[in-house]
């Protein structure tokens, strides 16, 4: 029972306390004064009774009715039905001068205005409203009373207003059963008020039905997703009551989901700021503030009286999943059009029944509420009872349910089951003993008729009307009962003249009422009606829901027989048989039935949570669980990772003697085992399995009648059936008995929380901790760092590559922790599946204790297998094919090991001619001076011998793509090179895991040195009529780690030859002529710089190393306002080299014109003039982003130069000084890019006449004044740079005071100026 009002209001109109043209409400009386003790008054009411604002009309309007909605703190709604009528404004109200005040005296007397006053030609009329407050949704019956009051007081009736207020304030009516009550406010009236059957069901009235006659089908279907999707949504109208009805009928629409934003259907003017709130909402305003509205960008806007649903450009609403979309849509159109089936007959029936709004309205929502049993059919059995005492906690697998459903990629169900109107759905719903309604029955029961009538739009229609009824009875359970007799005001009764205001009522009176009626309420017993509670039913479960929708393959079969062969073949040691089965065993996998059967075979090999194999069971075994996961989703929606997780801990190896291998250690590079969902479903649902056991387990004092059918009755019972049962027995136990069961299940979550730590470690922490490299790929771990985890088999351990990208600087420290990082990961999942487990704070904080200790003793446990798996013998390699070379024809780089994998240009696994699979394929990828060439043999064993080569010309390569790809023997993520050419060649292959990236690296070079010569003639065509010499065998491959003493002599010994050259002139590389051609080229010239005086021709041509398709690229550079004014500068010409002058210090420099050195600089470049293109290139390497020093500007009195520059590399000569304590980078080509370095700087600094010696020597070298002759150098300015640590000490010494070396004052920084000035 529920009070029918809780308050009464009157709202009148008053000035602005700001003396402003507008006015504001003021509360002139309320009942009761005091507030009631479960509900207190809702604050601001004044602005909700006039939305538009408190204005004066200058003509009386006629009385006006809408219902507000007001949403306090803890959600819940009050209504506030508003009527509102206008009288004659009292001077005070008008604002008029002080001479009217005897009349505003006689108005506040009650002495009633003169007709003179009342009907002179300026009179203004003020809004009044009467107001009541309710937390009931009974608007008839709110507009009935109001106008009731109303009409007392228009047409003077012998009835006291008091009394009808205080018998509406007083009235109790039951909340729902299905009950009427007959009131009366003692007016004469009668009202009838009928309670739903169900109060679970909304009451929409005629609400829907109108929303669909004011928008149509399409915009209301947009409306319905785009509040699912939570987007914000906006209705316009000039009426209040459309506004309100509305919005109410797209809730209604939302059953079962409850709404749970922001819902103001009626939003007064002085709150339009509420429209810019960044979350979802459903709001409507008045149509007079639409142009507020169009300033909105993320707001779905519909206009009730234009029909239109505007949808901005940013918003994207998900549409309904297919065939569900046109399947609603096809009947909507025959509910609201029943003609439209029959517009087309030849001989329509004379006569076709039309349905009432009300039962329309009904109908519609049969619609939607059909739409959600079909959405929806099936969640309970995704649903997770992780407790039931002393509440009942409940989470909903969400990517089990999107598998089954095979709804994986709909991002409109995706979004709905991401969204807090389902989560409100999931613990209001997924109680399993509570009371049922009509969406329960239909989602249980009426599945397979759904789905039997899809094709037949006549039982759909059928099926509709039937829900419709239902609905009808719902709101209206005695239709038959005579409605409401209350009287109403004469026509035009607001045009007369009101004998005096609206009168103060005597609020002791009404108290009184109030009072008495309090009282004896308090001695009549509550008369609730008891809910009837149920278990509420499952339905069918998903796998047979989906059973005729799944389409299997025709020979889906035949596969997972082959899929149980190999498995059984590896298990009876079968090796060989196996082996041959296993490509097949594979292809297999990429189907999702396949990958169940080989869990479920997997599980029957496993006894007593342990199975012990040897080397070659365990490499099949996790070779196969890697194909399976590696096509999982972080959210395994399938299962798949669920299944194997219990396999990966119990399948293993021996070792040696006390070392055993698990195979989780073989299986952690996919990213599911990094994602919290994935662990908390698999939490939830293994603390599911325990509790739905705990309850199961046979009680000592059973009957001994029942011993023998109860066990086969309870294993068919779900944990859902389990809870219910235990729900409604527990009222009669006793409280000791409670609190066992309670402690009970706490203690077992608290046990399957200590045993997914360990999980979580095993899956989580890399064999090889010490490596720490960072799996950004992963997510949810953030900072988590790990080695790789991919020693799947003895063929891989000890050859994973343990190369690093360096060029990027040095690691930081912090990201090397990867036991802490693991820690942070399990303390989260512990924190959240702890807390909504109702998992006592001490049991928390002993997990808390308990993680890192777990932690580190894996650490340990994984050194040793770590160390004992290097010691495993490697697996033989196949022997690699050498291609035969053609005459002339060079082998530039030996075979790189890879996998040719498909292009996807093969129709089938067999190609185009139905042969066998001859893709992938393992062999060796070639590089020559003329050619690119694979040879290699098929995995598949079972192709035969045969032999795969393809090749296409270098000169022929149009594109080359560094990609990430996975071998098709080992399912690992290896880097992988994708080579395109215009001969329609396409090589995609995968680099073995022993090739290293710094070999990749060196092939990307080597073909792109051959792709693009710097001249025609050393082009395979022209040289192929010389005389032909073998080439040349690689250059050993220097040591990758060296040491800082071997650094510095190299630094050393470079400078000294830099030092000893500085009055040799050395020509840039010249191609050799035709009779020397083929002679291999002195090994120190490949990273020669050329820092001579003497200028080149060749070198000076813009053109000159240019390929034609570029000089379209030059022409646009050259007329660039940016190269006019580098010559204005001073600072060289793209012109050629006879009209350039030999003492011009600098030149523009075409180099990075397609911004292949640096992307953040320009395509032309300032850079001194004996600094040749090839050398810009190695000069890059030392500096981040490439950004190496470029001249910007220079100064015309004093031919000072402004460099800038990015900052330098930890492998370059300058940084290596900065931090000496920091270890070698290792790279075979840090002393040359050390040298390049140096040697650049000193030719920009030789650029500058002004601080050169009279010899001609610059002062960047460093020696002393005795090897400079008599020369001794300005004491202005003085930049050393050193070759080796110990000539820093002496430069130090040596320096004049003032002076500060170059290795000591650092570089210069970006957009500073060189200390040369």
């Amino acid at each position: 029972m529920a009070r029918l009002a809780d308050y009464f209001v009157l709202v009148a109109f008053g000035p602005h306390p700001r003396g402003s043209g507008e006015g504001q409400g003021q509360i002139l009386q309320r009942f009761p004064e005091k507030d009631w003790e479960d509900n207190p008054f809702p604050q601001g009411i004044e602005l909700f009774c006039q939305p538009s604002g408190w204005q004066l009309c200058p003509e009386r309007n006629p009385p006006t009715f809408f219902v507000a909605v007001l949403t306090d703190i803890n959600s819940e709604r009050h209504y506030c039905a508003c009527l509102t009528f206008w009288e004659p404004a009292e001077p005070s109200q008008e604002g008029v001068c002080p001479g009217d005040t005897e009349r505003a005296e006689e108005a506040d007397e009650g002495v009633p205005p003169s007709p003179a006053a009342a009907g002179s030609p300026g009179q203004l009329f003020a809004p009044k409203t009467l107001v009541l407050v309710s937390r009931l949704d009974h608007a008839e019956v709110f507009r009935n009373s109001l106008g009731l009051i109303y009409t007392i007081h228009v047409e003077g009736l012998n009835v006291g207003l008091e009394n009808v207020v205080g018998s509406l304030l007083t009235c109790i009516i039951p909340l729902a059963g299905g009950s009427q009550r007959t009131i009366s406010l003692g007016a004469g009236d009668r009202q009838v008020i009928q309670t739903p059957l169900t109060d679970s069901l909304p009451i929409s009235r005629c609400s829907v039905a109108l929303l669909f006659r004011q928008l149509g089908i399409t915009n209301v279907l947009s409306l319905f997703c785009a509040a699912l999707t939570e987007h914000k949504v906006l209705f316009l109208s000039r009426s209040y009551q459309r506004l309100s009805d509305a919005c109410r009928g797209l809730l209604a629409l939302l059953f079962p989901l409850r709404y749970s934003f922001t819902y103001v259907p009626i939003l007064p003017a002085q709150l339009l700021e509420v429209l810019s709130t960044p979350t979802p909402f459903i709001i409507g305003v008045n149509a007079a503030f639409q142009a507020e509205a169009q300033e909105l960008l993320d707001v779905i806007v519909a206009d009730l009286d234009g029909g239109t649903v505007t949808v901005p450009e940013c918003v994207h609403i998900p549409p309904l999943p297919e065939p569900l979309q046109s399947q609603t849509h096809s009947v909507l159109s025959m509910v609201l059009d029943p003609e439209l089936e029959l517009a087309d007959l030849a001989f329509p029936p004379p006569t076709m029944s039309v349905s009432s709004l009300k039962m329309q309205d009904k109908e519609l929502r049969a619609v939607f509420l059909r739409l959600f049993a079909q959405l929806l059919q099936g969640y309970r059995w995704c649903l997770h009872m992780v407790r039931i005492h002393p509440e009942p906690v409940i989470r909903f697998h969400k990517a089990a349910f999107l598998g089954q459903r095979g709804l994986v990629e709909d991002d409109f169900l995706m979004k709905v089951l991401e969204g807090m109107a389902f989560a409100g759905f999931v613990s209001e719903r997924g109680v399993p003993y509570r009371p049922t309604d009509l969406f329960d029955e239909l989602v249980a029961h009426e599945v397979a008729r759904m789905r039997a009538d899809e094709n037949h739009p006549q039982r759909v229609l059928r099926h509709v009307k039937e829900l419709a009824e239902q609905l009808y009875k719902n709101e209206n359970p005695y239709p038959a009962v005579a409605m409401h007799k209350v009287q109403r005001p004469g026509e035009a009764s607001h045009l007369r003249r009101a004998p005096r205001p609206f009168p103060r009522l005597d609020e002791g009176l009404v108290q009184w009422i109030v009072d008495q009626a309090t009282a004896k309420m308090q001695g009549a017993p509550p008369a609730v009606k008891a809910e009837k509670r149920t278990t509420v039913p499952s339905g069918p479960p998903m796998t047979a829901i989906l059973e005729r929708s799944s389409g299997l393959h025709g020979n889906s079969a035949r596969r997972l027989e082959v899929v149980r062969n190999c498995i059984s073949y590896v298990f009876e040691g079968k090796m060989l048989e196996a082996k041959k089965l296993l490509p097949a065993v594979l292809r297999a996998l990429k189907g999702r039935a396949a990958r169940r059967c080989l869990a479920q075979e997997l599980h029957l090999h496993v006894q007593q949570n342990r199975a012990v194999l040897d080397h070659q069971q365990f490499d099949f075994v996790v070779r196969m669980m890697n194909c399976c996961l590696q096509d999982c989703t972080s959210l395994d929606e399938h299962g798949i990772a669920a299944a194997l997780l219990p396999l990966v801990t119990a399948f293993c190896r021996k070792l040696s003697p006390g070392v055993t291998q698990f195979a989780y250690s073989c299986v952690q590079e996919h990213v599911v085992w990094s994602t919290p969902q994935f662990w908390e479903a698999m939490f939830y649902g293994d603390v599911q399995t325990h509790i739905r056991a705990l309850y199961l387990e046979p009680a000592e004092d059973r009957d001994p009648s029942q011993v023998g059918e109860a066990p086969a009755q309870e294993d068919q019972r779900s944990a859902l059936d389990v809870a219910s049962e235990q729900r409604r027995l527990w009222p009669t136990l006793s409280r000791e008995k409670q609190q066992e069961l309670v402690q009970k299940e706490e203690s077992t979550v608290f046990s399957q929380a200590i045993h997914y730590a360990n999980r979580m470690s095993y899956l989580l922490l890399p064999l090889d901790s010490s490596k720490s490299r960072l799996l950004r790929e992963r997510a949810g771990l953030g900072d988590l760092e790990s080695a790789s985890n991919s020693l799947v088999t003895n063929s891989m351990a000890g050859s994973v590559a343990e190369s690093y990208d360096t060029e990027s600087g040095f690691e930081d420290a912090e990201t090397c922790d990867v036991a802490g990082a693991v820690v942070r990961f399990i303390n989260r999942f512990v924190d959240k599946v702890c807390t909504e487990s109702g998992v006592t704070s001490d049991h928390l904080k002993g997990l808390h204790v308990m993680v890192p200790d777990i932690v580190q003793m894996h650490i340990e446990t994984l050194e040793a297998v770590h160390r004992e798996s290097k010691r495993l013998p490697p697996i033989q390699k196949p022997k690699l094919l050498r291609p035969r070379l053609l005459p002339g024809e060079e082998c530039v780089l030996d075979g790189l090991r890879v996998y040719l994998l498909p292009d996807g240009r093969e129709e089938g696994a067999g190609g185009s001619g139905g042969g066998p699979a001859l893709l992938p394929a393992e062999g060796a990828v070639f590089l020559t001076t003329y050619r690119v060439i694979f040879t290699g043999m098929p995995t598949d064993p079972l192709v035969g011998e045969q032999v795969v080569v393809r090749s296409f010309p270098v000169a022929a390569l149009t594109k080359e793509k560094r990609i990430s790809v996975q071998t098709p023997v080992d399912q690992l993520l290896q880097d992988g090179l994708q080579l395109r050419s215009c001969t329609f060649q396409l090589l995609k292959m995968a680099f073995d895991e022993e090739v290293g990236s710094d070999s990749v690296e060196l092939f990307r070079k080597q073909l792109h040195k051959l792709r693009y010569p710097p001249d025609i003639r050393g082009t395979f065509a022209l040289t192929l009529g010389s005389a032909h010499t073998p080439g040349r065998p690689p250059r050993a491959t220097k040591d990758k780690g060296p040491s800082f003493r071997t650094l510095s002599r190299n630094l050393v010994k470079n400078a000294k030859k830099t030092i000893g050259r500085q009055h040799v002139t050395r020509k840039k590389y010249n191609p050799p002529s035709w009779e020397h051609r083929g002679q291999p080229a002195p090994e120190d010239q490949e990273d020669e710089i050329s820092v001579s005086e003497e200028l080149e021709p060749s070198t000076l041509t813009p053109s000159s190393a240019l390929k034609p398709s570029d000089r379209m690229t030059m022409s646009s550079l050259v007329e660039r306002a940016c190269c006019r004014d580098y010559q204005r500068l001073g600072l060289g010409t793209l012109s050629s080299s006879l009209s350039r002058a030999k003492s011009e210090p600098f030149r523009i420099s075409p180099v990075n014109r397609m911004y292949a050195i640096c992307r953040s600089y320009p395509g032309l470049l300032i850079v001194p003039q004996s600094v040749q293109d090839n050398a810009l290139q190695r000069v890059s390497r030392c500096y981040r982003q490439n950004r190496f020093p470029v001249v910007c500007w220079r100064s015309g009195r004093s031919k000072a130069v402004l460099l800038r520059s990015g900052g330098l590399h930890g492998k370059g000569v300058v940084g290596l000084f900065k931090a000496q304590n920091a270890p070698s980078p290792g790279q075979s080509q840090a002393d040359s890019s050390s040298l390049e370095q140096e040697k650049y700087l000193q030719a920009v600094v030789s650029s500058m006449p002004r601080y050169a010696d009279a010899s001609g020597r610059n002062t960047l070298s460093g020696f002393s004044s005795a090897h400079l002759g008599s020369h001794v150098p300005s004491p202005r300015a003085r930049v050393t740079t050193l070759s080796n640590p110990m000539a820093a000490s002496a430069s130090r010494r040596t320096a004049p005071r003032g002076t500060v070396p170059a290795t000591q004052a650092g570089s210069p920084t970006p957009g500073t100026e060189a200390p040369y000035d």
